[in-house]
């Protein structure tokens, strides 16, 4: 089904569409109507040669010096070329289809003064699969992201590469088997391309999308553990929460409840500790934390993905123009940090689960480092090194990049958002959480066969799915497969969307 895209309707869930499923896009008519009449009022003032920044003056430190006519059509192209400055590795296909839905429902505002045919151009390339090659490095997040968004537009120009039916082609080729008609840029029309923090918002879009179902099976594997390590459920009742009143910890008591209901500890028949450590009864709190975290950020990235970043901002009603700062990350590189962190601090409460189960003093009569043959065999004692290292990545990677300015463009950009460093690392880090998940989930279903009582049934599912792929450990072996295996079994949602067929969401 195609996405109308009109400048407010972009959601997490559309982004994935579009970024993953090629989902087909188009603008509302009533949007076209509006770029329409925001370049005839840019046109009017070409014509009267008023002073509009990036249109008939430099940018940056060079925004004082004015251009002549004959330079206004040139400097577009000049700007890209210059702006392309990334370095390294591409962006991910997704990431940049991403990007470039964004940056189309920015100019369904009719605020940025960019010709009709620049967001035509952009949703035929998305339609057709022309994904244009980007440097995933270059951006500090303010100005917008000038270089990754630049090798967008010099596909605009017939230039730069892309990628079409899993080619990587130059780029006015990829346009041209496309059937796809090269543009060109005239007047504004590369800076209203490239002015905003559109590639950074898409990637944490779609790692608020990823970080809510990897959310969802850390519950999972904490009431596998739970069931395992016999815990007191009293903890998780939804009634001491609401209490309190953090919506997250109500909804991750209740989803660990319906995971564990049907079991005989749900039931009482399972004897309980009167009081279990935090990394046992304190799990709803933290994950709940979580929650509200991905619940704010998916605010602030949603704000994003339906706002004006650009530079200058026209309002074609009051024949005016504004230049300013809609362009800087800061409002979405904030929270994105905190999921960061988020996704770290979760991941530790997963290692510390998993060491119970390990450690026999600590898991109410289960067999040490869970193996029958302690002595000849170590079962799962490496597992826990091996979480523990990508746990020391993750808060290595957890400092903020927000905070982390380095003033440029002689000192006329002298505070940026860094942003585009949050949503690098943030994708680094929830690929470690993968792995950490991974582990406490083997872990727990090599605990719960050692037990010999009935376990609540989306409990039960969980370790049915992860026995489909990892063996009980009953002797040695290499471990490195296992880990591997379940890192990706974790990534795919699988053992999420056979537990939420058995039991409902658990949102």
């Amino acid at each position: 089904m195609t996405i109308l895209l009109d400048g407010s309707n972009l959601t997490v869930e559309r982004i994935v569409r579009i970024a993953r499923d090629n989902e087909q896009v188009n603008l509302h008519p009533e949007a076209l109507e509006r770029i329409k009449k925001c370049r005839a009022m840019l046109e009017k003032k070409i014509q009267a040669k008023e002073i509009v920044y990036g249109v008939n003056t430099g940018i940056g430190e060079f925004s004082e010096m004015v251009l002549d006519d004959n330079q206004i059509k040139d400097f577009q192209k000049y700007l890209i070329y210059n702006h392309a400055a990334g370095i390294g590795d591409p962006a991910p296909i997704e990431f940049v289809r991403a990007a470039m839905a964004g940056r189309i429902n920015v100019h369904a505002h009719g605020n940025s003064g960019c010709r009709p045919e620049i967001t035509n151009t952009l949703i035929e390339m998305l339609n057709k699969g022309v994904t244009p090659f980007v440097c995933q490095k270059g951006s500090v997040g303010a100005c917008g992201d000038l270089a990754p968004m630049s090798q967008i537009a010099l596909l605009l120009l017939g230039e730069g590469e892309a990628y079409y039916k899993g080619e990587l082609l130059e780029g006015k080729d990829a346009m041209d088997k496309a059937g796809i008609p090269v543009p060109d840029l005239l007047a504004r029309d590369g800076l209203a391309t490239i002015n905003g923090s559109n590639l950074l918002t898409a990637m944490s879009a779609l790692l608020l999308y990823d970080t809510n179902n990897w959310l969802k099976q850390t519950e999972i594997a904490a009431a596998m553990s739970l069931d395992a390590l016999k815990a007191n459920m009293k903890p998780y009742t939804p009634k001491l929460h609401e209490v309190r009143g953090f919506p997250g910890a109500v909804r991750c008591a209740k989803a660990i409840q319906k995971l564990i209901a049907g079991g005989d500890l749900k039931e009482g028949r399972v004897k309980s500790r009167v009081q279990d450590a935090y990394s046992m009864r304190s799990t709803p709190q933290v994950i709940g934390a979580a929650h509200d975290a991905v619940a704010w950020a998916r605010s602030q990235v949603e704000i994003e993905l339906n706002g004006v970043g650009d530079n200058p901002v026209f309002f074609p009603d009051e024949n005016l123009q504004i230049s300013g700062a809609n362009f800087q990350g800061s409002p979405v590189a904030l929270p994105m940090d905190m999921i960061g962190a988020a996704i770290t601090m979760v991941s530790v409460l997963s290692e510390r689960r998993m060491n119970r189960l390990n450690n026999p003093a600590l898991s109410v009569g289960l067999p040490a480092f869970l193996t029958k043959g302690g002595g000849m065999f170590s079962g799962m004692m490496l597992s826990q090194y091996t979480a523990d290292t990508q746990i020391v990545e993750q808060r290595i990677l957890s400092m903020p990049a927000c905070i982390q300015s380095i003033p440029a463009a002689a000192d006329q950009e002298d505070f940026v958002s860094m942003g585009m460093n949050t949503a690098i690392k943030n994708f680094q880090i929830l690929d470690n959480a993968y792995g950490i998940l991974g582990i406490e989930f083997m872990a727990a279903a090599q605990a719960l066969d050692f037990r010999e009582y009935v376990f609540g049934k989306g409990v039960t599912k969980a370790k049915d799915v992860i026995r489909k792929y990892v063996e009980f450990l009953d002797i040695d072996r290499p471990l490195y497969p296992d880990h591997t295996r379940m890192k990706e079994l974790v990534k795919s949602c699988e053992i999420l969307e056979e537990v939420e067929k058995t039991i409902g969401s658990l949102e």
